[in-house]
């Protein structure tokens, strides 16, 4: 069965983006910083985060995405031997985004090994990211998708895990069609 979209306006309109079903904005639960849009699945433990980060000059377009997916390993505690492996890195052809002001565009997929809450129980989380690179506005556009892969049964996140199971999970194809669907409106947004 396929996921139920609709476009949802970002950043109080200056981005809009097709979100999959089931999505819970997490600013409603908890404070999110400014420069992040975070929307977490009703019954899995998936999570989509939209970032407006500063661009990373010192880094050419075909290494920023392993750039940043380092930077949220970092962030993630997902640090050591086996912790993080990238899988794929791929081009994403401008003629098939709306975000036409990108100079260029990756997804790159790989694997962390996280803990949630600091717990010691470790996860491995499939992490996909979509990278919109805006040089002319400074500006490196984030787009993560985090996909438990395998949940620890001492993790708080074990019960979500059966609720996957049994629930309609959002899937590559439906954070594909976010990141086609990402759409600038206000530049103002960059500062």
């Amino acid at each position: 069965m396929q996921s139920i979209q609709s476009s949802r306006p970002l950043f109080g309109g200056a981005l809009s983006a097709a979100l999959p079903h089931d999505v819970t904005d997490i600013s409603e639960l908890r404070e999110i910083p400014d420069n992040q849009e975070v929307f977490a699945h009703c019954h899995t433990d998936q999570s989509l985060i939209v970032e407006v980060l500063e661009f990373q000059e010192q880094v050419q377009d075909e290494d920023a995405a392993k750039y940043h997916f380092e930077d949220i390993a970092g962030s993630n505690k997902a640090l050591g031997p086996g912790a993080l492996e990238v899988t794929s890195l791929v081009a994403l052809p401008r003629s098939e985004l709306s975000m036409s002001q990108c100079r260029s565009a990756w997804m790159l997929t790989g694997t962390q090994a996280v803990a949630k809450f600091n717990e010691s129980a470790r996860n491995t989380v499939t992490v996909h990211v979509g990278l919109f690179r805006l040089p002319q506005f400074t500006t490196d556009l984030l787009v993560t998708f985090n996909d438990p892969l395998s949940i620890s049964p001492d993790s708080s996140s074990s019960a979500a895990a059966v609720e996957k199971q049994s629930t309609e999970a959002w899937t590559v194809q439906d954070f594909h069609r976010l990141l086609q669907s990402l759409t600038l409106h206000d530049p103002g947004l960059f500062g």
